[in-house]
């Protein structure tokens, strides 16, 4: 679909303004940048910054809107022969092996996490997303499945889901960080996620999303 001027102009002022967030994040630690820095470094003034991130926090986790787009997608154009739960499993292979930008093991992706690490702030608001990611996985599901939204079922399979993703995730970062290799890297990453995902299909046993 092909996108008009005005929001073509509305996306790039946003990308910018990410840009330069995350360059001073990393620079200075994120506690120690003022939106206000951040503003004056983009050239936009404060309320500009605001109507494109509704917090500071949301500059620095800016792809958690795109990686959630690409996971509903994922489970609304599904293989007919495919569970959700495979569904899920291969949505995180194609993930890393494209090196989409939410999932990457880099030097870059290093000091992203240390950040997090170094800032209660970040940490707090990574939590937050966790959860909301639980909870539009758990629609999605249930919505796929043809189940009523809240069913307990879907719930349960998006937490495991969500928490599989984040230990994997830890385990690849863990991995780059003593070695330096992004393919070992992403075979961990991997290995992490069949690994739960087994154990999700086990538990999902006789459901829909099985």
């Amino acid at each position: 679909m092909e996108i008009d001027r005005r929001t073509r102009k509305r996306l790039a002022t946003r990308q910018v303004i990410s840009d330069v967030a995350t360059r001073l994040f990393l620079k200075k630690g994120f506690d120690n940048v003022t939106v206000d820095e951040i503003a004056e470094a983009a050239d936009v003034g404060r309320k500009t910054v605001f109507n494109h991130f509704a917090r500071k926090e949301d500059m620095f986790f800016d792809l958690d809107g795109q990686g959630r787009r690409d996971l509903e997608d994922a489970l609304k154009s599904r293989q007919g022969g495919a569970s959700l739960v495979e569904t899920l499993r291969l949505f995180a292979h194609r993930s890393a092996l494209e090196g989409r930008p939410y999932i990457r093991f880099f030097p870059g992706s290093q000091q992203f996490v240390s950040a997090v690490v170094a800032s209660e702030a970040l940490t707090a608001r990574a939590r937050a997303i966790r959860d909301e990611l639980t909870d539009v996985l758990s629609n999605a599901l249930s919505e796929a499945a043809g189940q009523p939204a809240g069913d307990p079922a879907a719930n349960l399979s998006a937490a495991l889901f969500v928490t599989t993703w984040v230990v994997a995730a830890i385990e690849g970062h863990r991995v780059f960080g003593e070695r330096e290799d992004a393919e070992e890297a992403v075979a961990s990453f991997l290995a992490m996620i069949d690994l739960g995902t087994r154990g999700l299909k086990v538990a999902m046993d006789s459901t829909p999303y099985e």
